[in-house]
């Protein structure tokens, strides 16, 4: 069987001989057809991922077929297509008992703690696959990023009428974007670079666009009536961007970390109380956030093929990677295909 294995920071290898899954109760093996590129992987492949060690397969934005499954009360069978929830809970930790499981206490996140679907079968628990019946393989595989953005929206208690500011335009701060709107709340959107903030204007539909910079806080207090938005979401994953965005959060607001940084975090504690902010981790989702985006998508309500902006081919992907890496790519999300091609329609066009 075929995989990429990253041996390394900066270094990807394919390998022909992984062994293939073994069947075992409660589990199905997934012939996988799509893989989504993350910021985590650029992030491991760079070596800046915590809670990471090489060699790893990397991979957890995945949609497959199902090619061998037992019986499960799930109704699942071969030839079902999948989308798969990669993060894998004990189910008895604290977290875990009160139906956190996206912050289980021992948490393996395929292509993180465990190695993922950067190959081409996998084998799952049966309990973390979705059917995908009558999505597109490209769009069952982004079921998992958008999911983050939508369980941050649901942590955060955003409400119709509410203002909330987004502070990044990548792959995950676009979910935000859409599940934001899709809650009746005003939308403003954060980035330094403009062609993200088009995006966001244009998939994401959102009301304002702000240039991060010295003119965003004085930018933001015109848009609010002097007010600020009442949520805050930062999906930069960049420290200095984190500790900023407590000046752009309203008096009694809430602020949302969304990104993850391989850094400590710090702010003045006087301004803190001062606003009584109530600080928030948005970590991973819940079945019930892949359930949500699922109907989402399938509803139309959610255009999950629109921020696509890339694709390869499996064989491709190395080659590819790196090229990802730079801004004049000007990639919002890279799918990688197994098996049948797919028609590409994402904003701009990628590699094939």
């Amino acid at each position: 069987m075929k995989g990429i294995v990253c041996e390394e920071v900066g270094s990807f290898v394919m390998v022909d001989q992984l062994p293939d899954p073994e069947p075992q109760p409660g589990m199905a093996v997934v012939a996988i057809r799509r893989i989504g590129i993350c910021g985590t992987d650029y992030h491991a492949h760079q070596g800046n991922q915590p809670f990471f060690t090489y060699p790893r397969i990397l991979g957890h934005e995945l949609a497959g077929i199902i090619e061998q499954i037992g019986d499960n009360v799930e109704g699942l069978k071969e030839g079902d297509p999948v989308s798969v929830i990669p993060y894998l809970h004990c189910g008895h930790c604290i977290a875990c008992r009160r139906g956190r499981t996206n912050c289980c206490v021992e948490m393996k996140v395929l292509g993180v703690h465990v190695d993922g679907g950067m190959r081409e079968r996998i084998s799952v628990p049966v309990t973390h696959l979705i059917p995908a019946n009558g999505l597109a393989l490209d769009e069952a595989a982004l079921v998992e990023p958008l999911a983050i953005g939508a369980h941050a929206v649901r942590r955060s208690g955003l409400r119709e009428g509410q203002t909330a500011l987004v502070i990044g335009g990548g792959p995950i701060g676009l979910g935000v974007m859409a599940f934001a709107k899709k809650t009746g709340a005003k939308v403003i959107a954060m980035d330094i670079n403009e062609e993200r903030l088009a995006v966001s204007r244009k998939w994401a539909g959102v009301d304002h666009t702000v240039v991060a910079g010295d003119e965003a806080l004085s930018q933001l207090l015109s848009l609010t009536n002097g007010d600020l938005p009442e949520v805050v979401f930062d999906a930069t994953g960049n420290a200095r961007s984190m500790m900023n965005a407590f000046a752009f959060t309203s008096h009694g607001g809430t602020l949302v970390y969304v990104g993850l940084v391989k850094a400590d975090i710090t702010f003045h504690d006087p301004e803190f109380h001062k606003r009584e902010l109530t600080l928030m981790g948005s970590r991973n989702a819940t079945r019930a956030d892949f359930e949500y985006v699922l109907e989402a998508i399938r509803s139309k309500a959610i255009d999950a093929n629109g921020y696509i902006t890339h694709r390869s081919s499996f064989d491709g992907m190395i080659e590819h990677f790196a090229g990802w890496l730079k801004p004049e790519s000007k990639v919002i999300k890279a799918v990688v295909e197994l098996g049948e091609p797919a028609f590409f329609s994402g904003w701009t066009m990628g590699e094939t």
